[in-house]
Formats: C-alpha cells, structure tokens, sequence
C-alpha cells in the first residue's frame, strides 16, 4: 500500500482500476479511524460536495485532526465557498492574468487547473499560482474581463463532473503529481514526522552539499522521519510536509522567503524562519541590535549619499571596508584603501541601495564560525583566508572561487569569549539555526556577522560530531512537532 489515499463518494466517482493508490469511500475514512493506525497518508479528498459539515467537509477535518496530510484542507475549503473569503488572492492572480494575456495568452471563458497543471501553456504560471492560494486537486477559474482583476469565479471541481479529455487530464496530472512522492515501506523506523528540504538545483555553492543531505536523510530515517528534497517548483505540494529545513541561499526576494512564509502560515517548524531571513539579510539591523545588546562588532557606520566620504575615511582609517546591507558570504564588498576607492565603491552600491555600511579593517588570519541552534552552540570552525586575499573565499571574474583551509574542534576546545559572544548574538535574532562570523583581535573578539543559513557539510561543521550534528537538528523539528500535537490534543 502506498501513502497515498484517495477517498471518493461513489466508486464510479473514480475506480481502483484508475490509480495505483488505494481507493477508499469516504463514508468507509470517516467511520473506521483505525484503518490508518502507526501511518500518516497523504490524503487526496475527491468528495463530490466540500460544503460546509458535507461527508467531504467531515473527512478533511477528521484528516487533520489524526494527523493525516490531506487535499484540501478545511480552510481551502471554506474559502472557496464564497468569493468574498478569496477575494484576498484576486488581486496576485489578477496580475499572473494579465501578464499572460500580454504575452499572448489566448483569451477564453474558463480554465481547468488539476494539481497545479493546465492544458493551455500561457497559463501555467496562473495554474501555479491557484493552486499555490487553493491547494485543492482540481480548480476551475472563470473568467470576465469586467469583473475585478478579470476573475469572475473560482470553484473546485469534484472529479465525477469531469467528462472525456479533462477526466483524463486530471487522471493524468494526478498520476504525475503522486509518482515519486511514493515512499517505499523500507524505514527501520515508521515516518512519524516528513520533513521537505528545500534546495535549489542550479545552486553552485549551496549551504549543504548532496553528500551531506543524503547522510541528513539517512539519519533522519533511524529517527523516525522522513525527508525529501524539494525544489523551487514545488510550492503547492508544501503543505504535504509537517516541516521545511531550507538548504538553499536565503534572500527575502527569491523563492526561499516565500516557502518559509507558506510553512509559517501552515504552522510548520522551519529553518530559517521568515524573521530570521529579514534579521540576518540586512546588516543595518544587525549593527543596530548588536551594538544595543553591547556585543562588540567593528567601528561602523550607515552611509547615505549624504555622507561626507572625505570624514568618513578619516574616521575609520585605511582601508575602509564597504557593504552592500543585503550582501551575505562576502559578496557585494569593496576593501577601499584611498578616498577615490570608497567614492567609487560607494558610488556604484547607492545605485541599488539607499544605504551602504562602512566597517573600519581588522585583519586576522582566520575568521572563527560558530554555530548555534536553540540558543546553544553547536559547532565551532575556523575558516582560514584565502592564500593572497584578505576574505575566507576569494571571487573570481569568472565566477570561480578560492577558499582557504578550514580547522573543526569541539567546541568545548574553542575560546569561551568567542563562543558565549556567538551564542548571545544569534539569541537577538531567534532560536533557530545560525552561524555566527568573529574574530579575534588584539582588542578583543568581535562579532563580523550573523547568518541565517549557516553552510553545514558532514565533513566540514560536522568533522567533528559526525552524525550527531544532524541528530540535534532533526531533534529541533520533532520537538517543536510533538509540542504542537499536545498542544492541539
């Protein structure tokens, strides 16, 4: 059997001859609860009404209420019950519309959308989109170009309705939707929890390379949860996950925020949260709460195109170091060491930003990263420079990078200063996963950065606790779950 369960009113509605999954009335899901006992299927609810207290409406809600994974879900339900409770998602859709018709979408009266697909290609993005607001198996959405934003109407389809080609597109776009999310039945430990793992495919320095996810999963299954993979393209499906530990570069203008804003309104644990993102990305907080908490950080200042340059130089000595607020992992960084050189370098970020940070320089020959997950410290590194360059990772003009050496100890083993400073800084931000830039000075330790999505590599960060670096983050998801559960129950 697999974990997939598809419940119909009728068998006529759709046949077990149809699907590879089991095919379960619903009156048989709602009246035997202990059909499903020790498993969590994936339920897709084919009821032909989702009315309100309808056989369809109870098996949803008695879905989530055993902790099953169900489509759609109750308050999917209800707001497309009436249009005034979707009227919230016209305005986005609206504009995916019309950017289809400007790229020459052919102009018809409704669309058929079945598991994020459609038969028309100009709206794909549309179909997308819908069913990123309705997670639903299949929608219709009719439109009137006098109605506001072009969308008359938008309605789930019950597939005993569906007739010829769009029966079998359903059934096809179905089948396409399920076929890899099929889990086999090879866990040591039955799945209590399943935790998505967002990366980006075409990421070429991600946070955690292929071989350290895999050794993640494989730690994750003798706890008892299981992990998948996921993409950008897979939005609509999040909401099949109880979790979402993010593994590709967060920016809060790509696709990484919007996944960790949909698990947040899912109520999912996730790493990193979206107050974590908007923290970490943006230096100007990070200097303000830093210096308001006392930690030590270098002599900074936030510059406007107001500053006077000429003073500013003065100020912070040569060389001055310039940073774009959203730059993460070295990047978007100019080591000034003339007044020509900061006008120059400051000149170019102002045409993207309306403020830049000026940090004076402190040299050292290795940059300590510390991680810290729920407040405790979890990992301790030194990354060395580069050879002949004055950063940890040296950019190359073809988009090429050097790093330097790297030196893994317990943390136990490493500075206390450096590790109690790290631990009080990313408590500002929250008690998720971050990993904590410093250096030691001859002033004193302080503080460079604080990142939210910290690289974890099994034979880097991990060279030490080996597979228990990985257990104490999957622990941090089952926690936050079982608490959520109780707190339900």
């Amino acid at each position: 059997m697999t974990d997939w369960v598809v419940l119909v009113e009728s068998a006529s509605d759709i046949s077990q001859a149809e699907t590879p999954h089991k095919v379960l009335r619903i009156s048989d899901y709602i009246s035997k609860p202990a059909l499903f006992a020790g498993r969590r299927p994936y339920i897709l609810n084919l009821a032909r009404s989702y009315a309100y207290q309808s056989e369809g409406y109870y098996a949803s809600l008695l879905a989530e209420a055993r902790g099953h994974r169900v489509s759609p879900s109750v308050q999917t339900m209800v707001e497309l019950s009436k249009k005034s409770l979707y009227n919230h998602a016209l305005p986005d859709l609206g504009e995916t519309l019309q950017d289809a018709l400007a790229k020459g979408a052919p102009k018809v009266d409704t669309l058929f959308v079945a598991f994020s697909r459609c038969d028309i290609p100009a709206y794909e993005g549309l179909a997308r989109e819908a069913m990123d607001w309705f997670r639903t198996p299949a929608l219709e959405i009719e439109f009137d170009a006098e109605a506001p934003h072009g969308i008359a109407r938008i309605r789930a389809m019950p597939p005993h309705k569906l007739k010829d080609q769009r029966r079998q597109f359903f059934l096809d776009a179905m089948e396409a939707y399920t076929k890899g999310r099929v889990k086999s039945e090879k866990t040591r430990t039955p799945a209590k929890w399943a935790l998505a793992v967002l990366i980006d495919p075409n990421e070429k320095t991600a946070p955690s390379k292929p071989a350290s996810l895999k050794r993640f999963a494989d730690v994750a299954e003798k706890m008892g949860v299981e992990v998948e993979l996921i993409d950008p393209t897979d939005l609509p499906s999040l909401a099949e996950f109880d979790a979402l530990f993010i593994r590709a570069t967060t920016s809060i203008d790509n696709f990484t925020y919007r996944f960790a804003r949909r698990a947040e309104q899912e109520g999912m644990p996730v790493i990193d949260d979206t107050q974590s993102m908007i923290r970490c990305t943006n230096k100007v907080y990070l200097k303000e709460i830093l210096e308001k908490a006392g930690l030590p950080i270098p002599l900074t200042e936030i510059v406007d195109e107001k500053a006077d340059l000429a003073a500013l130089f003065h100020r912070l000595g040569s060389p001055v170091i310039l940073k774009t607020p959203d730059g993460s992992f070295g990047v978007n960084m100019v080591k000034a060491h003339t007044l020509e050189e900061l006008q120059t370098g400051a000149r170019k970020m102002f045409e993207d930003t309306a403020l830049i940070i000026a940090q004076e320089f402190r040299p050292t020959k290795f940059d300590w990263r510390i991680g810290v997950l729920n407040g405790e410290p979890l990992y301790a590194c030194q990354y060395r420079m580069a050879r002949g360059h004055w950063q940890t990772v040296k950019y190359k003009e073809d988009g090429k990078s050097t790093e330097g050496g790297f030196t893994t100890m317990p943390v136990e083993d490493a500075p206390p200063d450096v590790v109690n400073a790290a631990v009080r800084a990313a408590q500002l931000i929250g008690d998720g996963l971050y990993g904590v830039d410093l250096k030691e000075t001859e002033q004193g330790v302080i503080i460079i950065e604080i990142n939210d999505n910290p690289s974890i590599d099994h034979d880097v960060e991990g060279l030490i606790l080996k597979d228990e670096i990985w257990r104490r983050i999957i622990s941090w998801f089952s926690t936050r779950l079982e608490r959520r559960m109780n707190h339900s129950g």
